[in-house]
């Protein structure tokens, strides 16, 4: 995933990019400062955390791969932005080896519940690391979206192994150890005291279809990213989205 700003990237990216933007703006107003604590984890190359810090917002990336954050710190120098990211390694299980507890007005946690050994645990240390009225991001791999892909793909038996396997996987060379329905996603978040807001499907649509037909049809991509963004907020496309993303706040 690249950075949400660039155009061809904001297809998979646009409705998360666009939900937590807000969030923050919702958050700079209610805490009364100009300037927000986030933590990032698993936020690996800084695909997020530069965009964030973009906005004047003082960023902590915490992720296993020394690769990963060394990347990052490339990525916020050449955005300028290195004065207001951290760099730590660590991962969600250990997060308080490394971070504070509540010490932070948002968590993103993207791309994380499905490589963790205990999406709960994973998840509620990114809960406790909340300040008081804190937001959650939580982007995880959606099960609905992977079954109608290889199905799409022609591969039936491997859609019909997703859609029955307890973790989501369609066979022993899926990629993804685990995916998650929204009802799962947002019981695991309700488990951890915070209150879910909303819930998004992502990427409903941007994964199956060509790239050729965005690139180059007139007004394609903006068509494309409007026709998410009005999706997204349905929960009928919840089922069939390729990821999901559940905003919360402590209370």
């Amino acid at each position: 995933m690249s950075d949400p700003l660039r155009p061809r990237a904001s297809l998979r990216t646009a409705v998360v990019w666009e939900v937590l933007k807000d969030a923050l703006e919702r958050r700079v107003k209610a805490a009364g400062r100009d300037a927000l604590d986030v933590l990032d984890t698993g936020g690996g190359s800084g695909n997020f955390a530069v965009p964030v810090a973009r906005l004047g917002h003082r960023v902590t990336v915490v992720d296993p791969s020394p690769n990963a954050l060394f990347a990052l710190e490339r990525r916020a120098a050449e955005a300028g932005v290195a004065d207001r990211i951290s760099a730590v390694q660590g991962d969600a299980h250990g997060l308080f080896q490394v971070v504070e507890r509540g010490g932070y007005d948002a968590v993103l946690c993207h791309g994380v519940l499905e490589y963790v050994d205990d999406p709960a645990e994973g998840l509620g240390n990114a809960a406790d690391a909340l300040r008081p009225a804190g937001t959650l991001s939580l982007l995880a791999a959606g099960l609905g979206g992977a079954v109608l892909a290889r199905a799409l793909a022609g591969h039936f038996t491997e859609a019909r192994h997703a859609l029955t396997d307890p973790s989501g996987r369609w066979g022993e060379g899926d990629p993804v150890p685990r995916r998650f329905t929204a009802d799962q996603l947002t019981e695991l978040v309700t488990a951890t005291g915070l209150k879910v807001g909303a819930v998004h499907g992502v990427r409903v649509f941007a994964d199956l279809v060509p790239g050729v037909l965005v690139d180059t049809e007139p007004g394609a991509m903006e068509a494309l990213l409007k026709l998410e963004a009005a999706a997204a907020e349905q929960p009928a496309f919840h089922s069939v989205a390729t990821q999901l993303h559940v905003l919360a706040e402590r209370d």
